[in-house]
């Protein structure tokens, strides 16, 4: 037991810190110096495992499996995100209060409500002219590539500091426990971790209390899906490669929708949550339907 109390007191008390000096600093703290604290956030599971690993006499990072050798489950890791964001989409209109708004102005609206004051509003609706001016053709690429770029490389790289620990140290520690009995427990821990965050109004700005809630019950449905990336693909990484395009991607959801609050819509709100649902469901059906097989190592 020693190395797991160890693991969870550095993660989350490494990143609950960091948490409490975001709060101490503000809302309106300058959009850079925020985004670099809340990177270093991400790395306090990583801390936690090394230091756990320490602890328990194993040889540093050899265990976590974090092999550069990718195969065919990486690219599941890497696409699987942006498949669900029409989804998503598509739940988010059939829930009531949700309309089509194809300016966007719903999205630039939570983005304005989501930004500190600092930021100048003129910015945001002169950024929201200059996409809707671009040719079909160019804005649906940059759409597109973009959470792909950027969930391969700068995304994916600040996930595994978050990733060496959930899919890397606690995947071998609560590997007797099977796979949907260590997703289940991994997302849950994975989902408080976000709290002192979550309470601020990251992702949830209109309800943070009823946020933490939201966000405990995303990323155990989203830890399935991780884990079968990381059981599959052999490595932390492509864990983190999905991680990092699930964060990347997830402004693609919202993005054409207006209306229904942060609890609403999008991946993190209830019609993330029903899509998410029913992709455990169809992992579930292919697992039994190939003898268990799928979800072994």
């Amino acid at each position: 037991m020693r190395p797991l109390v160890v693991f969870l007191a550095v993660a989350f008390g490494v990143s609950w810190a960091l948490g409490g000096v975001l709060a101490l600093l503000g809302r309106d703290l300058h959009i850079a110096l925020r985004t670099a604290i809340m990177i270093a956030y991400m790395f306090g599971p990583a801390l936690g495992a090394v230091l756990a690993q320490r602890v328990a006499g194993e040889r540093p990072l050899a265990p976590l499996s974090v092999s550069l050798r990718p195969n065919r489950w990486w690219l599941y890791a890497w696409l699987m995100p942006l498949a669900l964001q029409p989804i998503v989409l598509g739940v988010s209109l059939l829930l009531p209060g949700v309309e089509w708004s194809p300016d966007m102005s719903g999205f630039f609206e939570r983005l304005a409500e989501a930004l500190p004051k600092e930021q100048p509003k003129e910015q945001i609706e002169e950024a929201k002219k200059q996409m809707l001016a671009m040719p079909p053709a160019l804005y649906w690429t940059m759409l597109l590539a973009q959470p792909l770029v950027a969930g391969l490389s700068i995304n994916a790289l600040a996930a595994f500091g978050e990733e060496l620990g959930w899919r890397g140290w606690l995947f071998r520690r609560f590997a007797p426990l099977g796979f949907w009995r260590r997703a289940l427990v991994v997302g849950a821990l994975w989902g408080l971790w976000h709290a002192p965050v979550i309470l601020q109004g990251h992702n949830y700005p209109q309800h943070p209390s009823l946020g933490v809630l939201f966000m405990t019950l995303f990323c155990v449905l989203v830890a399935p899906l991780a884990d079968l990336a990381r059981t599959r693909g052999r490595s932390v990484w492509a864990a983190a490669v999905m991680h990092g395009t699930i964060n990347a991607a997830g402004g693609l959801s919202i993005m054409f929708v207006r209306g229904g609050g942060d609890l609403v819509v999008g991946m993190t709100g209830a019609a993330g949550l029903l899509v998410l649902a029913g992709a455990n469901l169809v992992l579930w059906l292919l697992d039994r339907a190939r003898g268990g097989a799928l979800l072994r190592p």
